[in-house]
């Protein structure tokens, strides 16, 4: 082996090294505690964006979801998943170019009939132009740009499952 190897091989190990030894993890990985090894998630829409990236978080961070509460150790209640859309501005001749899209959930965590995290709600808000000549765009634009909304939603309430 050149030297020139050993010296690559040297500075991957010694890097791996760091990175283990800062506490660095995975992004998307949250370490959970005990009570949500095994949870079950309660929401009216079992299909939203936020809920079905929630379930895939939860699994990724080592949970096991459940079909019944009742076989749960800790429940997530979505109370509340909703986006709403606003204009921002219109043109001269009465048109929408701007709009304002948030995302709102609210969401409590109960385990073994204590409540974990009492009713919190956490928005999240980004603003897109709008152009009716290129109507198809836009209106993919806007599911990207929701679905982007409930990736960030996930990442804040995972952090505050985290922090638990």
């Amino acid at each position: 082996m050149s030297l020139a190897a050993q010296g690559l091989r040297l500075t991957v190990i010694g890097a791996a090294l760091a990175l283990c030894a800062c506490g660095f993890q995975l992004q998307g990985r949250t370490k959970l505690p005990a009570p949500l090894s095994t949870t079950y998630v309660q929401a009216e829409d079992e299909q939203s964006d936020f809920v079905v990236n929630l379930r895939k978080a939860l699994i990724a961070s080592g949970a096991r979801l459940t079909a019944r509460s009742s076989e749960a150790k800790s429940t997530v209640d979505i109370l509340e998943d909703r986006v709403t859309e606003r204009v921002l501005s219109v043109s001269a001749s009465n048109i929408p170019r701007e709009y304002e899209l948030t995302y709102t959930v609210r969401f409590a965590v109960r385990a073994d009939g204590n409540d974990l995290l009492p009713p919190q709600e956490v928005a999240v808000t980004r603003d897109y132009s709008f152009d009716e000549r290129a109507l198809l765009a836009k209106e993919h634009e806007e599911a990207i740009l929701r679905e982007a909304l409930a990736r960030d939603l996930v990442g804040i309430v995972m952090r505050r499952l985290g922090s638990l």
